[in-house]
């Protein structure tokens, strides 16, 4: 089953949120339980990255369709993040483990496994002429095409995810949670990659980017059945629910995010103190705290990762990331021969992370600097060419309320995008 445009809607007046009961009734219209007796359901679900209130879509769908359904599992959306244990999935569905033990017992937990070929099915190759086209003739070569192959033994997929402004895509939620969610390494490095290359301030908080576009066009190659349940969160609520084709919900749902989720400013600030919340428990996911607010710092100026939780800059990344460390952009594409045969995620990682910058004869000269206060070493920092700052060392209340100085504190970064009212041709 899949909804044609336009999607379900429900949207809470300005300052408002919606209600348990009018996501049930929404989820109740989107699914009638007849429409999916004896179908085999597989519900894809974010990790725990991500602010949004996945239990209530959950158990809301579970009570509309748990009962009718043959299967009803759950496959987290990792991407290349790492697995969750079966209590975690149990916190990230808002569920106890007694409930895991009694009501839901029949549902099964999945994580997505990137890296293990044997999880994975080849589902054909985008044509180079076709990768010309999308990424607006930046790239001409063959992209395979592969993802969980887990979903081809269920009759329908139901996507449940949060839209937000996002570095690599635009804005995130519909088709990326199939790619990169439950995707395999060869189309997510590539369009990971495709998106550093136009650079973050150019693609985050715009809608219909090349990147989207790639993503879209992969997506069309799982040939099973899609829902899409597009979440925008206002603090930790809903104010808005899209239900429709992952197309169609995401479509209206960035709209939405795009009202919600940026913030102006009338100025650049010398000193960001960006404070990353305890969901990124690794670089790899707080380095989201740049990727929000790089349009907003200064040339020359810098922002501060203020994390002391964390200890890792990725467990799963980390060996790569410390051979190459922390550059822009140009570092690698003046120099491709020596970096093309790392991941290009990674290569796009750091990019992220370090920011805009220029590579001329032999020098990299970054347009402002990262510094990590964190439980990551003082040596490593320097190693992987970002700054450092003890982070008990480093008050946040001596950074409040000095915005008209050129200081922004922001106290949960990562999520909601800053621009300036008036951004630099680079931010455009």
């Amino acid at each position: 089953m899949s909804l044609s445009n336009p999607p379900l809607r429900l949207e809470a007046p300005a300052g408002q949120l919606l209600t348990p009961d009018q996501v049930h009734a929404l989820v109740a219209q989107a699914c009638p339980e007849p429409d999916f007796a004896g179908r085999r359901v597989l519900l894809i679900v974010p990790d725990s990255t991500r602010t949004a209130p996945v239990g209530l879509l959950f158990k809301a769908l579970h009570a509309a369709l748990g009962r009718a359904t043959r299967a009803f599992d759950v496959l987290v959306a990792l991407g290349t993040h790492q697995p969750m244990t079966e209590t975690a999935m149990c916190e990230r569905l808002d569920i106890s483990i007694a409930d895991r033990q009694t009501r839901f017992r029949g549902v099964r937990f999945f994580n997505h496994a990137w890296d293990d070929p044997q999880t994975l099915r080849d589902i054909g190759t985008i044509p180079s002429e076709e990768i010309h086209a999308l990424s607006g003739g930046l790239f001409a070569m063959d992209v395979r095409v592969e993802v969980n192959r887990r979903l081809f033994d269920y009759d329908q997929i139901v996507i449940v995810g949060p839209v937000f402004p996002h570095e690599v895509v635009g804005f995130s939620g519909g088709n990326k949670y199939l790619f990169p969610g439950v995707s395999g390494p060869r189309i997510l490095n590539f369009f990971h990659w495709l998106g550093a290359v136009i650079t973050t301030p150019k693609v985050i908080g715009h809608k219909w980017t090349p990147v989207r576009h790639v993503v879209d066009r992969a997506a069309a190659l799982v040939q099973v059945p899609k829902l899409c349940f597009a979440m925008v969160v206002e603090g930790e609520g809903l104010a808005g629910l899209f239900v429709g084709t992952p197309e169609a919900a995401w479509d209206a749902a960035s709209d939405l995010s795009h009202a919600l989720h940026i913030r102006y400013k009338d100025h650049p600030f010398h000193t960001i103190l960006a404070c990353a919340p305890r969901m990124y428990d690794e670089l790899w996911t707080a380095g989201k705290c740049m990727y929000k607010l790089e349009p907003v710092l200064a040339d020359g100026g810098e922002l501060i990762i203020y994390a002391p939780h964390i200890a890792e800059i990725s467990a799963t990344h980390g060996r790569h990331i410390a051979e190459v460390g922390y550059h822009c952009r140009d570092y690698f594409m003046r120099q491709w021969d020596r970096f093309k045969d790392y991941p290009w995620g990674v290569l796009a990682h750091s990019t992220h992370v370090h920011g805009l910058g220029t590579f001329e004869n032999g020098v990299e000269h970054p347009r402002a600097r990262v510094t990590l206060a964190t439980r990551i070493p003082e040596s490593l920092c320097r190693s992987v060419n970002l700054g450092y700052r003890d982070p008990d060392a480093l008050h946040a209340g001596d950074f409040v309320g000095r915005e008209a100085e050129g200081i922004l504190v922001v106290p949960k970064a990562g999520e909601i995008l800053y621009r300036l009212k008036n951004p630099p041709p680079w931010a455009a």
